[in-house]
């Protein structure tokens, strides 16, 4: 008889095999409830990524409305996900909630207040110049043409193409 030692991997691929099915098994059940949970008016999302609203549900097909006289017909397997009416507005027509807590100013001024303009505080400080002086850049540019002009004495290599033979 096999000792224990050996059998020990293979009943550990067996018990991972057991609990990757299962929670398989899980995912396909929530996935078919989601689809039986569907109504006229839902807002649905297909697995290819189409956006629309439920017209018609029977027991494999699903009729949806795509847009004005566009109806489609769809496997209920091809219902990706069933979406609340607040997800599919603001996602098919851009309506948001009006939840003022949700929203977010575009600019930082809104949310600090202070006695005097940000621009009058600006003016009274110096403007400092983080920028070379001319006399940087005219050394500069002086260097930068003097090793040109070293390059171009220097003779050039070929690509083992020459003239003596």
């Amino acid at each position: 008889m096999p000792s224990l030692v050996t059998l020990l991997p293979f009943i550990v691929l067996i018990g991972a095999m057991f609990l990757m099915t299962r929670s398989a098994k899980k995912k396909q059940q929530q996935a078919a409830d989601m689809r039986n949970q569907m109504q006229p008016g839902s807002g649905v999302r297909t697995i290819g990524g189409m956006y629309a609203t439920v017209k018609e549900v029977s027991d494999d097909t699903v009729l949806v409305d795509a847009g004005p006289g566009v109806e489609l017909l769809f496997a209920k397997n091809a219902i990706g996900a069933v979406l609340s009416d607040d997800e599919y507005n603001r996602i098919v027509h851009g309506i948001e909630h009006d939840l003022k807590s949700d929203v977010v100013p575009d600019d930082a001024s809104s949310l600090t207040e202070t006695d005097e303009p940000a621009a009058a505080a600006d003016s009274d400080e110096k403007s400092v110049d983080l920028g070379k002086k001319d006399e940087d850049k005219a050394e500069e540019s002086a260097d930068a043409v003097s090793a040109e002009a070293k390059t171009d004495d220097e003779p050039k290599k070929t690509d083992g193409d020459s003239d003596a033979k």
